[in-house]
């Protein structure tokens, strides 16, 4: 082998190759621990969940791998301020015209209409592609993953419907960026030809003529990097960390935010539900006594029935329910109409009220209706805090109240 060909180029520094695994292994985490949850009725995912020990260990660990991720894209912007600023380093990243024209070339020549392939610099085309959907997509999961884990703030500013359709996005996102990274990157970077240059951090001369043969002839002219004289780069670096020192609090105090802003969002309270008498034996009455006959001159008086006497004294007859309202005559038809969009089939919290039996299963917190209890069923006591995004108003609240008061019955 010749000693050109022998010779090889840094592509990328000991610093950014962390970074980029660092990344790596951040959106990995998210994509197996956040697909269960897309697909959380599939035979793998529930055995996945079990295997973790539940689906608050799964969470946990999806919380903790969007914060690695939030904190190394904060500092990726941190680090490309300074190669724009203080290295001046060219913004090769930005998509140009020349992009569209070198993507049109490769399209030709993949079918056969071209004789050679483009010929591109330091990222191609299809790097700059993936690099900026990765910004974007991460912009999508931001913004919908804040609103999932703070849904309470959120429906401060936003309706309630922005949950469920949070969800929805977040999800598809996710399954457009992994679908992405196994059939694109995956293919363009380790089938099509193998880059080992994120482990080594070096491409050879080869390698480069093949993939960025533009960056190899500026290399080669000398017109790739410009060095900063000393006293420049010390006098930018003293404009620029100051400003980096406070951008970089203002990122921090937004990730706190962002995990920190509701604590019932990532804590799960375990409840002690009370003890229910749901049968209470009713007492024998003792026979009557023999009531005198009155004398012939005297008008007997009307004798109150038992019903009569039970319903003047403000009680019920035995096996009367001491409620009219069940879930089938009035209390479904409520919740659903209120509650439908953010606590249907698979929805948040692993609350489901689309059906008696899943609204009295409960969610991840535990039971939310303890039958003859309403004062301390959870559906109660979060609905009577007032900001619950389907709110529902102290008459419907009050009707909840009294169903479950008289046993919470289905029919």
């Amino acid at each position: 082998m010749s000693r050109t060909t022998a010779r090889t180029y840094e592509r990328f520094p000991l610093a950014r190759r962390i970074e980029h695994w660092v990344m790596m292994l951040s959106f990995t985490t998210l994509a197996i621990t956040g697909l269960p949850q897309r697909f959380s009725s599939a035979p793998f995912s529930i055995a996945f969940v079990g295997f973790l020990g539940g689906i608050e260990t799964l969470r946990t660990i999806h919380h903790i791998a969007a914060i690695v991720m939030m904190l190394g894209t904060a500092w990726h912007i941190l680090v490309f301020g300074y190669l724009a600023y203080v290295r001046r380093t060219r913004l090769t990243m930005i998509p140009t015209l020349q992009d569209v024209k070198d993507g049109w070339q490769a399209l030709l020549y993949n079918i056969g209409r071209a004789k050679t392939p483009p010929q591109m610099g330091r990222y191609t085309f299809e790097e700059k592609l993936e690099y900026w959907a990765f910004v974007w997509g991460a912009i999508i999961m931001g913004l919908t993953g804040f609103m999932m884990w703070n849904p309470l703030s959120t429906t401060r500013f936003l309706p309630g419907e922005v949950i469920p359709a949070a969800k929805a996005a977040h999800g598809g996102e996710a399954l457009l960026a992994v679908l992405a990274i196994i059939i694109w990157h995956m293919y363009g970077v380790h089938i099509r030809r193998l880059n080992k240059s994120m482990f080594t951090g070096r491409m050879s001369e080869e390698e480069m003529l093949h993939e960025h043969p533009l960056e190899l002839a500026d290399i080669k002219a000398g017109v790739a990097e410009h060095p900063v004289d000393p006293v420049t780069l010390r006098k930018r670096q003293r404009v620029y960390l100051p400003i980096a020192t406070v951008l970089a609090l203002f990122m921090l105090l937004g990730v706190y935010g962002f995990v920190s802003a509701e604590q019932t969002a990532i804590t799960t309270v375990e409840r002690q539900a009370p003890t229910v008498v749901v049968f209470v034996p009713w007492t024998p009455t003792p026979a009557p006594t023999q009531t005198p006959t009155p004398p012939a001159t005297e008008t007997p008086l009307p004798t109150a029935s038992p019903n009569a006497t039970q319903l003047a004294a403000g009680s019920t007859t035995p096996g009367t329910p001491a409620s009219a309202l069940t879930w089938d005559s009035s209390i479904g038809t409520l919740l659903q109409s209120k509650c439908i969009s953010c606590h249907g089939p698979g929805a948040l919290g692993g609350l489901d009220l689309s059906t008696y039996s899943d609204a009295m299963r409960g969610g991840a917190s535990g039971p939310v209706i303890i039958p003859g209890d309403g004062a301390n069923s959870l559906l109660v006591t979060r609905q009577q805090t007032g900001d619950h995004p389907g709110q529902l108003t102290p008459e419907e609240i009050a009707q909840v109240i009294e169903w479950i008061d008289a046993g919470a019955l289905e029919k």
